[in-house]
């Protein structure tokens, strides 16, 4: 009997490293952390709500959703970001809009990111609605470790208030 030899598969290791670090951030920062799937893949969805008396009592509900793929192109990053905005706005709390902003930050983690996704990721958010923000990530990963982690980090034209907050959060969780 021979025995053919299948393609192998892609080789994660690196980035699920980088998705246990990620998951140990977010646990250590407070954030809930549970999972679902998107095309098949395994999602990590880390959560958490803050509210601040410089935000007028608003409550930020933060949502982050990491999956790890071969590669990454601007179109499987905006159809990953739409979904991830449309399941945060499934699972925010209290109304929308009623003294409550959901950032989302959707991150792929892969080998090779192409730099049109890499350009569209740097990028100022992606709104849905007018209370929910999603700012995409991207996370290259080689066999040694991070090797670029491409998000926006200026300033802001949507959700300004809650901006800082949120990109200090990123940096904290994406290193």
């Amino acid at each position: 009997m021979t025995q053919h030899q299948g393609d192998p598969a892609p080789t994660t290791g690196a980035a699920d490293a980088y998705l246990a670090g990620l998951r140990e951030r977010l646990a250590a920062d407070g954030s809930v952390v549970t999972a679902t799937t998107w095309r098949e893949r395994p999602v990590m969805i880390g959560s958490r709500a803050d509210r601040k008396a410089r935000w007028f009592g608003t409550k930020a509900e933060l949502f982050v959703f990491a999956a790890a793929v071969p590669e990454v192109d601007q179109a499987l990053l905006v159809a990953y970001t739409g979904w991830a905005l449309e399941y945060a706005k499934n699972l925010r709390s209290g109304l929308a809009g009623a003294r409550n902003a959901t950032m989302v930050l959707p991150a792929l983690v892969t080998a090779n990111a192409q730099p049109a996704a890499r350009k569209w990721a740097a990028q100022d958010g992606r709104l849905l609605g007018t209370s929910l923000i999603g700012r995409p990530i991207t996370v290259e990963t080689s066999g040694t470790g991070v090797t670029r982690v491409t998000m926006y980090r200026g300033g802001s034209m949507y959700g300004g208030m809650f901006t800082g907050h949120v990109l200090e959060k990123a940096a904290l969780y994406f290193s």
